[in-house]
């Protein structure tokens, strides 16, 4: 909607986009509150919206609505703007944040299609996360920020929110954040970096800079040319221009129906990502009228779409937690072996790095998501909800015409047909664990070998690279001790290293297996999210070495040839690690004594809502 020159509500409807305004669109105030008056008011629709929401608890609903719009206009607002509905803003902007260096332009595009559509945009802050910026990591920090985005979202009054998220942990503690919180919400992402250059060869954060540092590592170029490409390969704003887990988040969100249609893939600096921000804040007043909250959008059908989304781009093995943590909050099981079955029937057609070759801008070029999933049609749940107030099928039926292109491949001519991801079990992992098999050496995916333990990651700093280290390349690496609770946090170093004699050698793989994560930008035979984790005790902690692992993909099985007895004799054995003492205070001991494993999303167990539904569905 957009205010005419007599302050008349008019109706604007992007149809590319939005769907036809909801009759109670452009909600205002049945009374205005006089300045002079501490009148109760009462909404069009008698419930609590705009500034009546919420109200700060002194006993006095009159005083408490007097009081916060006294404050309120110490910002200069007039009556006339806090008569209408109030759109909050999270402001995830950083310094120490690269990608969310254009969070303040896009906060500019959303207020504008707030007050075009007759809203009241408030910006608001909330924990900004950098992958590269957080210690010991951005995943120990996730859940922080969800409760803060809770919790504003809650305490503050606002009719929606507009969710601003990009780099890797953001975009899922924003949406676990309203998940719970359960205002109307709309997503949009800050959009992927540009592609930088190293002697005519594309660069791009973060594939390239683990490609290029295994190359410094095996000497085959040196720091001079490593600093050279440092200065490259992050040439503009925006999160990693590969499918990594930034990336993944945005198609997938896209696909569950959270965020305005096409703007996962738009780069961060180009015109249209102002453009979808302006749209997205225009939508975002109408959900407020219509009442769309989260949970009628991410339901069990937008989470199996999200999925699939995810199987079909290669996408980050992150994202797997993050919609299982996502998804708990809103009561739903995510079932690891009914993912695992998506996988067998969903063959990877995204060719992006790591998988493929091209970036994120490639995609954006090709059509972005909406190409994706128009070749998913036959797996997608069509008919479920958006945040446009129209289906997901109705949307890709409005969209543009698709056009030749050559990242997205058709459904029966896939970039890798055997599916995405495997989730292995066996004696080594119990509860599960995760290989992303297309990124991975295809012969080692079936492969049996001597383990080479490191108990820890300061054990693994100080061993990988020593030349007396016992280790071949048909060896498995073992990395314990790094899982939830064992950094604590789950770092990305389940990509560990390859040992510097190997690396040296021209040893470019091996298998790895660890309770950690990795990032969705890197490559490799690696086996991740073993659980339960070492730090609780689970198998992985009892592997010693010189055992015998077996990695059996295609049987979905990763085991220790180790007796059931001698097992049992280690088991009892097994000391729980010593607390630090950095345990026992603050956001660390609420962490350390309720963090949950990883097929279960690493959140809070207090977090999550009473079960009521699985996903994938049986």
């Amino acid at each position: 909607m957009s205010i005419g020159p007599r302050g008349i509500m008019r109706t604007r409807c992007d149809s590319r986009h939005l769907s036809p305004p909801h009759p109670t669109a452009g909600l205002t105030l049945a009374l205005h509150l006089s300045p002079h008056t501490t009148d109760d008011i009462e909404m069009a629709d008698e419930k609590p919206r705009g500034m009546k929401k919420g109200l700060t608890a002194y006993g006095d609903q009159g005083f408490s609505l007097f009081l916060r719009k006294a404050f309120i206009k110490a910002m200069g607002y007039t009556e006339d703007s806090l008569s209408r509905p109030i759109i909050g803003i999270t402001n995830t902007f950083s310094g120490y944040n690269a990608c969310h260096r254009n969070v303040p332009d896009l906060i500019e595009g959303i207020k504008r299609g707030v007050m075009l559509a007759g809203g009241l945009p408030i910006e608001f802050p909330v924990v900004s996360l950098h992958e590269s910026f957080a210690h010991p990591t951005s995943m120990y920090l996730r859940n922080l920020m969800a409760i803060d985005t809770e919790e504003m979202i809650r305490a503050q009054p606002m009719d929606a929110c507009v969710l601003i998220g990009g780099c890797d942990k953001t975009v899922p503690a924003l949406l676990m954040g309203a998940a719970s919180a359960n205002v109307p919400s709309v997503l949009m992402v800050t959009g992927p970096m540009m592609t930088g250059d190293h002697k005519g060869e594309r660069l791009g954060a973060c594939t390239d800079c683990r490609r290029f540092w295994g190359k410094y590592r095996g000497k085959e170029i040196d720091a001079r040319e490593i600093g050279e490409i440092e200065e490259k390969l992050c040439p503009t704003a925006g999160t990693c221009m590969v499918m990594g887990t930034a990336s993944t988040m945005a198609c997938c969100a896209e696909a569950m129906g959270m965020m305005i249609p096409g703007g996962a893939a738009i780069p961060a600096v180009m015109a249209d990502r102002i453009r979808n921000a302006e749209e997205t804040g225009a939508r975002a007043v109408a959900i407020a009228a219509e009442g769309l909250t989260p949970d009628k959008v991410m339901t069990e059908a937008a989470f199996e779409n999200a999925l699939t989304m995810l199987l079909a781009v290669g996408g980050s093995t992150n994202a797997l937690i993050h919609m299982a943590a996502i998804a708990a909050r809103l009561g739903f099981e995510l079932d690891l072996d009914g993912f695992d079955r998506m996988g067998r029937k969903t063959p990877v057609l995204v060719d992006l790095k790591p998988t493929g070759q091209g970036y994120m801008e490639d995609l954006y070029r090709a059509g972005g998501a909406t190409t994706i999933m128009r070749q998913l049609k036959p797996l997608l749940n069509l008919d479920a909800l958006t945040v446009t107030g129209r289906t997901l099928g109705e949307n890709l039926d409005a969209a543009p015409p698709g056009w030749d292109q050559k990242v997205v491949h058709a459904f029966d001519d896939p970039v890798y047909k055997d599916g995405a991801m495997v989730v292995l079990r066996g004696n080594l992992a119990p509860n599960g664990a995760i290989i992303k098999q297309c990124a991975a050496s295809q012969p080692l995916l079936q492969h049996e070998g001597r383990a080479v333990v490191f108990s820890s990651l300061a054990d693994l700093a100080e061993r990988i690279d020593d030349p007396a280290l016992d280790v071949a390349a048909d060896d498995i690496l073992v990395l314990q001790n790094s899982g939830p609770k064992g950094v604590p946090g789950m770092p990305e170093s389940g990509y560990l290293p390859i040992p510097k004699k190997l690396a040296e050698q021209g040893v470019k793989d091996m298998v790895r297996v660890s309770d950690a994560r990795m990032s969705g930008t890197a490559f490799g035979t690696i086996v991740l999210h073993v659980s339960p984790e070492s730090a609780v005790g689970g198998p992985l902690a009892l592997v010693r070495n010189g055992d015998r692992i077996r990695l059996d993909t295609a049987g979905r099985r990763i085991d220790v040839l180790v007796s059931d007895e001698e097992l049992a004799t280690r088991r009892a054995a097994w000391v729980a690690p010593e607390p630090k003492p950095e345990d026992r205070r603050g956001y660390r001991k609420l962490y350390m004594e309720d963090i949950e494993q990883a097929e279960r999303g690493v959140d809070f167990a207090f977090m999550r809502a009473p079960t009521r539904g699985v996903v994938p569905r049986a």
